[in-house]
């Protein structure tokens, strides 16, 4: 039997181990002179925009939205697809998420319900790049500026992406990355946000670190109420090592991409019942490629069956709408109907940096068996 192909897999070169194991020697392993070097090349690839660095890519949205000043009787619009730290930082400041339901071809929020969701509590939008694909940068801006609102990007998925050939993060309000185990770049956890100014990448540091502000050798004070969110340098080191790799691991992903469309062919979709994501091969960076299933069966159905082809399946993501928490605040079923057909559905096909076109064509090979297309084209 063929060796198992997960969906997706970091890689790890051994320059870069190598440079883990000097900071490790080194006796600097908490924040330190990696980081700032992480933190420097980030800027220059986002046009020289302050950039400061997490221990998580969920910590740098709530970040966000404390500069931002939003906190309780704000509401703060967002995408009920997407991994529930996008809602959830939200309560983390005392504000209100609005939920607003997604295109059903991108899968990303439907600008249009997005303006119909404003409210005159509206302080914010934090949009979500779902598997690295933007949104229409140029109305989400618009209106943006139109009701004043600040933008939050989730850009966690989206490192390397593009809009007009404009590097995501190299433009816009305050832009946060993650760089997770499984994406497209990693520094094992951690994450960066991308701000506006001096001042606010000050704030950030203070927020990073328990609000502290320092002065000459002792003195110290703190003046907002911050936490433990700091980048250590073993993490900055990976993160390097990885970054130095970004447009090559682009690249690659996009071809994969191209890969899955060539062996699924032009009648996928009409013979399976199945959905593709859009055929971007110029912004998107393909942290993911997912598909939605037909209704003739049940994703945890395929996920096994796939797993009996040694293939695994992610899914990403579960209607947060739909999580307990959220119930209880009020949000149901049948409340975003698009939301819930496509979480019920989606799932990540393997695409990782490792992989290679034979892989491409084992799982859709599997895929094929397993949706009855072989039957179909007998």
């Amino acid at each position: 039997m063929n060796t198992f192909l997960p969906f997706s897999k970091p890689t790890i070169d051994e320059a870069t181990i190598a440079s883990v194991a000097d900071t490790l020697r080194s006796g600097w392993i908490t924040s330190g002179p990696k980081v700032a070097e992480f933190e420097k090349q980030l800027s220059e690839y986002f046009g020289g925009r302050p950039v400061r660095t997490f221990n998580s890519g969920t910590c740098t949205m709530e970040i966000a939205l404390r500069i931002a000043g939003i906190g309780p009787g704000d509401e703060v619009i967002t995408t009920p697809i997407s991994w529930v730290a996008t809602a959830n930082v939200i309560l983390e400041v005392g504000a209100t998420p609005v939920f607003a339901d997604i295109d059903p071809v991108t899968r990303n929020i439907d600008l249009d319900r997005v303006e119909a969701a404003i409210t005159p509590r509206t302080r914010a939008i934090i949009p979500v790049y779902l598997a690295g694909r933007p949104l229409d940068m140029d109305r989400l801006y618009a209106i943006a500026t139109k009701h004043k609102l600040r933008v939050i990007e989730d850009a966690a998925q989206a490192i390397g992406s593009t809009w007009h050939g404009k590097p995501i993060g190299s433009f816009g309000d305050f832009v946060s990355f993650s760089f997770q185990a499984n994406k497209n770049i990693t520094t094992s956890e951690g994450g960066a946000l991308v701000l506006n100014n001096a001042a606010e990448a000050a704030l950030a540091e203070k927020y990073r670190l328990q609000g502290v502000t320092r002065s000459g050798w002792d003195g110290i004070d703190v003046d907002v109420l911050g936490g433990k969110y700091n980048m250590t340098d073993i993490a900055a080191a990976i993160g390097l090592g990885q970054f130095a790799h970004l447009n090559a691991i682009t690249a690659h992903r996009r071809k994969l991409a191209k890969h899955y469309f060539a062996t699924l062919g032009k009648d996928f979709e009409a013979q399976t019942g199945a959905q593709l994501p859009p055929a971007d091969f110029e912004s998107t960076n393909w942290h993911l490629f997912q598909i939605v299933l037909p209704d003739t069966i049940t994703r945890p159905d395929f996920m096994a069956k796939m797993k009996e082809h040694n293939i695994g399946i992610g899914y990403h993501y579960a209607p947060i709408h739909l999580f307990k928490l959220y119930r209880d605040m009020g949000f149901k079923e049948g409340m975003f109907p698009i939301a819930e057909h496509v979480g019920r559905q989606i799932v990540s096909l393997p695409m990782f940096y490792a992989m290679n076109e034979a892989d491409v064509e084992r799982t859709c090979a599997a895929m094929r068996e397993v949706l009855g297309m072989e039957r179909s084209l007998s």
